[in-house]
């Protein structure tokens, strides 16, 4: 089964989100953008979500952790929680 590490970082809005990502973009860390700027308990970790499978996290989640590209910042993903930004850190099939 599939498994993959990923961060993240939850804001309340989309503009909020967007920013933080220029900032990560323009050489800021993620890890210290999350400590300061997530409102998930995760934030605290640098944003580590740990290891996960297919279908431990919600459904916009799994989109992109399982598809997208590794070490980079992808977002604003709407979710029911709020806005993310997410990074993948590792991805096994």
């Amino acid at each position: 089964m599939a498994k993959a590490t990923a961060r993240h970082i939850l804001v309340k809005s989309e503009d909020t989100c967007q920013e933080i990502k220029d900032k990560i973009e323009a050489g800021s860390d993620f890890a210290d953008m999350a400590k300061e700027h997530s409102s998930c308990p995760s934030g605290s970790e640098g944003g580590s979500l740990g290891e996960f499978s297919p279908g431990m996290m919600v459904p916009e989640f799994d989109k992109v952790v399982f598809n997208e590209e590794l070490n980079v910042v992808h977002g604003p993903v709407q979710t029911q929680f709020g806005y993310h930004l997410l990074e993948i850190t590792s991805r096994t099939n």
